[in-house]
């Protein structure tokens, strides 16, 4: 059976944040396969790929870019498939750049725009998760269990030294 998510990025170093995702949602296990799909250095790629997600079995992509940040948009005119962008961080404007780029979409092309980095990468993990367990009832007790498990670690009180 095909990975239900497809993990795109813009090139190696957005793996440091997007990896993110991955992890979450190996936590959830969850398959995916991650691609390096560039919209501007390789558009045929980004097209080829985009264009025939849903044929490859892929039912979410999540999407990580970073500076022009044109990734998660160009890869939402391309399928009918749910796109969750995360904006990756940049040295020149800390992310705000790429979370501006994606979360500015037009009207009828919609992409998911999550926070900027390591938490916007964990949060579209889950979220894909959300989607896809709405239709799977075992997917669905782990990731209630996941998110139980967030609840209790946080603590009651705050340990205070002395």
């Amino acid at each position: 059976m095909p990975a239900p998510v497809a993990i795109i990025m813009g090139s190696q170093s957005d793996w440091e944040t997007m990896r993110h995702a991955a992890d979450t949602l190996t936590a959830l296990s969850i398959a995916f396969e991650p691609r390096i799909v560039s919209a501007h250095r390789t558009p045929d790629r980004l097209y080829a790929f985009a264009k025939g997600a849903k044929a490859a079995g892929f039912q979410i992509i999540i999407a990580g870019a970073g500076g022009a940040a044109h990734l998660p948009g160009m890869a939402a005119a391309l399928t009918e498939l749910p796109v969750f962008g995360v904006p990756v961080e940049s040295r020149a404007l800390s992310g705000v750049d790429s979370l501006y780029s994606i979360v500015q979409m037009p009207a009828g092309i919609p992409v998911g725009t999550l926070a900027i980095g390591k938490a916007g990468a964990i949060n579209a993990a889950l979220l894909a998760a959300s989607v896809l367990a709405l239709h799977d009832e075992v997917l669905a007790t782990r990731l209630a269990a996941y998110r139980q498990a967030q609840t209790d670690a946080v603590a009651e009180r705050p340990e205070i030294s002395a």
